[in-house]
């Protein structure tokens, strides 16, 4: 691995342990973390009581450009990925699911989106 991507792949992991951390501080059980399925991957799946939570994790150098990077076509790669979740997981099928995104940037606090996008 070139040392800008081993770079960048440490710095998703530390944003990842971020969001996971205020997850954890709201109440929510990580059920998985870079969970991946055939047509995509999940960040971090969570659960609280009868909710199921999609998270896409998002790290750029202001907490602006990573709300920004959501993209359209990244976003439908996620519900299909969620789908695929659903699919493998039976006893979340009865759960509401919602779809959030944690924004992370370098010393600031992460920024917790509920309900980011819509499936």
């Amino acid at each position: 691995m070139r040392p800008e991507r081993h770079l960048a792949f440490r710095f998703g992991l530390s944003a990842e342990s971020r969001a996971a951390a205020v997850l954890i501080a709201k109440g929510f059980r990580i059920a998985a973390r870079r969970w991946k399925s055939p047509v995509g991957e999940i960040d971090i799946v969570a659960r609280r009581r009868d909710l199921l939570v999609f998270v896409e994790v998002k790290a750029r150098a202001a907490l602006d450009a990573a709300a920004e990077a959501v993209s359209p076509r990244q976003r439908r790669r996620i519900i299909a990925a969620a789908e695929a979740w659903l699919a493998a997981h039976e006893s979340d099928r009865w759960r509401k699911v919602r779809f959030d995104a944690v924004l992370v940037a370098p010393r600031r606090l992460p920024r917790h989106i509920a309900g980011a996008f819509e499936a």
